[in-house]
């Protein structure tokens, strides 16, 4: 279902918990991390759209979140001919979204990335708000720049500045941490069926890297 201009409507998800951190998931088999998104069916609204999303992707019913705020407007981005089907090219241009704020109110183990029999995530993590925006595939950043401005002054005790990780993550030789300086939960602590806990989405590409260039 495409608009006029090539644009398919679609939804995009910026789960909060408790900490004011948004739910971060690795992309199955590849090393981009983004933001719970999809497109929306012919009869549905926006708001059915992402919890139906909610669920396939993540796991979550619509009574393990509340709705805080979502975008004004619609926020596009353009997908790259090497990203579109041959037989699409030409008619689809790219994404139209329509972007929620959430509050989860369940636990995290309420969270489960095999609700379905196609998942969309192979790991995840909480991440402070202002995600690394170097990790997200290079097309959808402006629109996560957009939807994270746009929806910080909805975010509850958010101190509102722009602190964008382009370079990566805080310093490598203390570790990761939350947001006021106490180390996080490590991979031993307990995960929601079918999660992968990574502490640092950069290490996963870093590695990558180094053995790509391994003899």
């Amino acid at each position: 279902m495409l608009d006029r201009d090539g644009f398919r409507p679609n939804v995009g998800i910026i789960l909060l918990n408790q900490k004011n951190q948004v739910f971060w998931g690795k992309r199955i088999r590849t090393h981009s991390w983004q933001f719970p998104q999809g497109g929306i069916d012919r009869g549905e609204t926006p708001e059915q759209a992402m919890f139906r999303e909610l669920h396939e992707e993540v796991g979550l019913m619509p009574e393990h979140v509340r709705i805080i705020a979502r975008t004004r407007d619609w926020l596009r981005y353009e997908v790259p001919d090497r990203y579109i089907r041959r037989d699409a090219r030409g008619h689809y241009k790219g994404q139209k979204q329509i972007w929620y704020l959430l509050q989860l109110t369940g636990q995290d183990w309420n969270l489960n990335l095999r609700a379905t029999n196609h998942p969309e995530f192979d790991a995840w993590r909480w991440n402070d708000y202002w995600v690394p925006l170097d990790v997200v595939v290079e097309f959808k950043r402006g629109v996560y720049e957009m939807a994270l401005t746009e929806l910080a002054r909805f975010v509850p005790r958010h101190d509102h500045r722009n602190r964008y990780l382009r370079g990566g993550m805080r310093s490598r030789d203390q570790g990761p941490h939350e947001p006021h300086g106490e180390p996080m939960p490590g991979p031993s602590f307990e995960l929601p069926p079918g999660a992968t806990f990574e502490p640092d989405p950069q290490s996963a590409i870093k590695n990558a890297q180094e053995s790509n260039r391994a003899p």
